[in-house]
């Protein structure tokens, strides 16, 4: 096995393990909202989920969550199942490769995450608040993490080529 795709010693990949904690977190809490709506239907975990967010985030107003559990209704219950197990998948595939210390995970964390630092950006212009700021902060260390570990494996394998 190459020891660039995988090295099992954490001390080599500092962060990659709570990266993979934090995204395996997030494909099961998806897959548990996955279930939660075949389970109950829109009506009742859209209360469930509204419950949630006045607790946790108190001055949360109709944000995203919201919007997209209005769009959810009996007639489109499975395909918002189906996406959000996909998304499931994608986060849990890349905790697995993340754990394992898989350059192509890095990749993927680093892309996906990337990918809603515009979308942090809105939120934070739009809804200013602690949630926001720490969800762009919690994004900007994951990416951080993440491209200096593919920028350590490219000097790695860099160096063995010459």
């Amino acid at each position: 096995m190459d020891d660039a795709a995988y090295n099992p010693d954490p001390k080599a990949h500092p962060g990659l393990h709570a990266i993979a904690l934090f995204e395996g977190a997030k494909g099961v809490l998806a897959l548990a909202f996955a279930g939660g709506l075949l389970a109950f239907g829109p009506d009742r975990l859209r209360e469930s989920v509204q419950a949630i967010l006045t607790r946790f985030i108190p001055d949360a107003g109709p944000g995203v969550v919201s919007q997209w559990m209005a769009r959810i209704n009996p007639e489109s219950v499975h395909v918002a199942a189906l996406i959000i197990a996909v998304y499931a998948g994608m986060r849990l595939l890349e905790a697995w490769g993340l754990w394992r210390a898989r350059a192509w995970a890095s990749w993927l964390g680093c892309i996906g995450s990337a990918a809603y630092l515009p979308l942090d950006v809105y939120a934070l212009y739009h809804h200013p608040g602690w949630h926001t700021w720490a969800l762009l902060v919690v994004n900007l260390v994951i990416v951080w993490v993440l491209w200096r570990d593919i920028r350590r494996r490219r000097s790695i394998w860099r160096a063995g080529r010459g």
